[in-house]
C-alpha cells in the first residue's frame, strides 16, 4: 500500500508537468522564436528599443501561451485528467484567466495588497540584503544580461526610467504568469497544493540562482548567487501563498514590478558611480518610512495574513490525508517536489523560458 501511495504522488507531479508545463514551454518557446528573429532585424541589439521589444513581446506571448495550452491540453488528455484533479475543472484556461479579473469592488483591495508585499515583503529583503552584503549589488549588476542595455553607464534618466518601467512590468507579467499562475494555481488543481507552492518557489529561487553560470560569477563566492536564490525562494513562498489564497494575480504583478524598478534604480546608480549610501538615503529610506506606516496601519490584517500564511506552510510538512499514509509518503512527496521544481527549471532554463 505504501508503494502505491508513493507512486501515485510521483504520477500526479509527473503528469502535470508532461501534460502542461513541458507542453506549454514549448508553445512558449516557439512564440519566442518570432520576437527572437524578428526585432533584431528591426532595430539594433545596442538600440534601447531592443530590450523594451522583446520583454513586451514577451509578456504578451507567455499571457496568450498559459491559457492557449491549458485549453489543448485539456482537449487532448480530458479522458486521463478526470480521475486526477483534485478540484472540479471544467475550463482551465478560464480559470486561468480569472487570476487577472478586477472588478470595482476589489480593485482598491488588490492595489493595496500590491504596495503592502512590496514595502513589507520585497523592499526589506532586497535593502537589507545590499546592505549587509556589499558586493551583492556590484555582483547583480554584472551579472544581468545584455539586453538589459537601459541599465549600463552613461544611459540618461529619463531613457532609464521609460524602459525601466516598460520592461519590469513585462517581466512582472511574464514571470509571475508561469511561477504563480501555472505552476502554483493550476498544480494544485492537480495535486497537494502547498506542494504546487513549494514547487513554484524552488523553480523561481533556482532561477535566480542560475547567475552562477555566468563567467562573471566565477569572481565571486558561490554564495552570491545562493543568498539570491535564498530572498527569491522566501519571497516565491509568499507571492505564491498569497495567490493560492486571495485567487488574484495582479498585486504580485504590482509588487514584483515595483521592486524591480527599485533594485534596477541601485543598479543603474552603481554603474553610473553613484555610492549606494546616497540611494540607501534618498530612495530605500523613505519608502521604508512608508512600508512602517503602511504596517502600522495594516498592522490587523497584516496578523491575520501572517497567522494564515503560517498555518499553511506548516501544513506543506504534516501528511497530505487525500495520499500519503506514513511518514515516509511525506518524505518523499517533499523529495519528488524539489525534483520536480528542478526538473521544471532545468527545462526552462534550456529554452530561456
Amino acid at each position: 500500500m505504501d508503494q502505491n501511495r508513493k507512486k501515485e504522488i510521483a504520477l500526479d507531479r509527473f503528469r502535470f508537468f508532461l501534460h502542461e508545463v513541458a507542453l506549454g514551454f514549448i508553445l512558449i518557446f516557439v512564440c519566442l522564436l518570432i520576437p527572437a528573429f524578428l526585432i533584431p532585424s528591426l532595430v539594433g541589439q545596442g538600440s534601447p528599443l531592443y530590450g523594451i521589444l522583446f520583454y513586451s513581446l514577451k509578456a504578451i506571448f507567455v499571457f496568450i501561451g498559459v491559457p492557449l495550452i491549458l485549453t489543448i491540453s485539456n482537449l487532448v488528455f480530458e479522458s486521463q485528467k478526470r480521475n486526477v484533479i483534485i478540484e472540479e475543472d471544467i475550463s482551465p484556461s478560464k480559470g486561468h484567466l480569472k487570476l487577472y479579473k478586477m472588478s470595482k469592488k476589489n480593485y482598491k483591495y488588490q492595489i493595496l495588497y500590491g504596495l503592502l508585499i512590496f514595502f513589507l515583503i520585497f523592499l526589506p529583503i532586497d535593502f537589507f540584503g545590499y546592505v549587509l552584503i556589499p558586493e551583492m549589488l556590484e555582483y547583480q549588476s554584472y551579472a544581468l544580461p545584455d539586453t538589459d542595455f537601459y541599465l549600463q553607464s552613461g544611459t540618461s534618466y529619463i531613457l532609464f526610467l521609460v524602459s525601466v518601467i516598460i520592461i519590469q512590468f513585462s517581466v512582472a507579467i511574464s514571470e509571475e504568469t508561469i511561477s504563480r499562475g501555472l505552476l502554483v494555481k493550476r498544480g494544485s488543481e492537480h495535486f497537494f497544493s502547498m506542494s504546487a507552492v513549494m514547487i513554484s518557489a524552488l523553480y523561481w529561487g533556482f532561477g535566480h540562482f542560475a547567475y552562477f553560470l555566468d563567467p562573471i560569477s566565477r569572481l565571486y563566492s558561490i554564495w552570491y548567487p545562493f543568498i539570491w536564490f535564498l530572498q527569491a525562494f522566501i519571497i516565491g513562498i509568499v507571492l505564491s501563498l498569497f495567490v493560492l489564497k486571495k485567487k488574484w494575480i495582479f498585486p504580485v504583478i504590482i509588487a514584483h514590478t515595483l521592486n524591480n524598478i527599485i533594485t534596477a534604480h541601485a543598479i543603474w546608480s552603481f554603474n553610473n558611480a553613484i555610492d549606494f549610501s546616497v540611494v540607501a538615503l534618498y530612495l530605500y529610506c523613505p519608502l521604508l518610512i512608508i512600508g512602517c506606516v503602511l504596517f502600522i496601519w495594516q498592522f490587523t490584517q497584516i496578523k491575520k495574513s501572517l497567522s494564515i500564511g503560517f498555518k499553511m506552510l506548516i501544513s506543506y510538512f504534516k501528511r497530505d490525508n487525500l495520499n500519503e499514509d506514513t511518514k515516509g509518503d511525506l518524505i518523499f512527496r517533499v523529495f519528488i517536489d524539489i525534483l520536480m521544481g528542478l526538473i521544471i527549471f532545468i527545462m526552462g532554463f534550456m529554452i530561456m523560458i
